[in-house]
């Protein structure tokens, strides 16, 4: 049998478990998950190999239709450009909503090839009675070549998602070594495993517009040397990420620190330092600096 290798988009509107899907199909935590939507702001691709196949899956930022900043409209500008080069497509909603965000995702997606409709965070539906009638309501809506209800967060018919895709990839040979499970920069997830603490520690206490930035980055014999910029708009947000004594700022740096050395299997050393920069978010050279237009 022939091998099959392909690439395949994971799109949705903000907050449907995407990079938690991700996560879970490649076995490893590559892309950072929060509450808060638009956590994904980077295209961030995660390797699936196995003996027949090599799945390349591109876990993509929310689709955003509000707030149109620099930062947005180059996320959707990868959102879209993702959809124009990948193989299959993986369209993620939440089980039992379906509302006019995911209706504005529905209109991007292609008709020139494979679109799977999959069904995320069917664990939390009290009454699963009710998930049929939806799944019958939903694809009537789109030709999807299959709907695949799953549970990211339980790994719940994530292998039958897998399965299911499979024999839509085209053939040929793998594109990337056996043990690799991302083609992003040991640098790149150091500035996002940073960003996912800030999100996670500091919460709705700071706004949306905040960013990481990795000034260094070095090996010194096993241990990996890295200083990281935490950029936010106003002085006030400054005082909220530092916290009373520098605590905030340390559980952010030491939890950041501890998912560096499970992902890279190393010491890190790791220092965190806060700059206020305002309006970088509207400004198209920070956005560019930050590699939000690299896909």
């Amino acid at each position: 049998m022939s091998h099959r290798t392909g690439y395949i988009a994971i799109v949705g509107r903000p907050n449907v478990g995407k990079s938690t899907l991700l996560n879970r199909l490649v076995g490893q935590k590559i892309s950072i998950t929060s509450s808060r939507a638009q956590t994904t702001r980077h295209r961030i691709t995660g390797i699936l190999t196995t003996d027949e196949s090599q799945f390349v899956f591109v876990d993509t930022p929310g689709f955003q239709n509000q707030h149109m900043n620099a930062l947005n409209q180059a996320m959707n500008r990868s959102v879209k450009r993702s959809l124009q080069e990948v193989d299959v497509v993986l369209f993620v909603i939440e089980a039992m909503h379906f509302d006019a965000r995911d209706g504005i995702v529905l209109r991007l997606l292609p008709q020139d090839r494979p679109v799977f409709l999959v069904i995320n965070k069917i664990d939390r539906l009290a009454d699963k009675s009710m998930l049929l009638p939806f799944m019958q309501e939903v694809s009537m809506k789109f030709p999807f070549a299959s709907i695949i209800p799953v549970s990211a967060e339980k790994g719940i018919q994530v292998e039958d998602l897998v399965k299911t895709v499979e024999p839509h990839l085209p053939e040929g040979e793998p594109l990337f070594g056996e043990d690799e499970i991302t083609e992003r920069s040991e640098r790149f997830l150091a500035a996002e495993l940073v960003r996912e603490k800030l999100f996670r520690l500091v919460g709705d206490e700071i706004p949306y517009s905040t960013a990481v930035e990795i000034e260094a980055f070095s090996m010194e014999g096993e241990m990996r040397r890295i200083h990281a910029l935490i950029l936010v708009d106003k002085p006030n947000q400054k005082a909220i990420v530092i916290g009373r004594g520098g605590e905030k700022l340390k559980s952010i740096a030491s939890q950041a620190r501890q998912d560096m050395e499970k992902l890279f299997g190393g010491k890190v050393f790791l220092e965190v330092w806060v700059k206020v920069k305002s309006g970088w978010s509207d400004d198209e050279r920070v956005i560019k600096s930050l590699g939000y237009e690299e896909g």
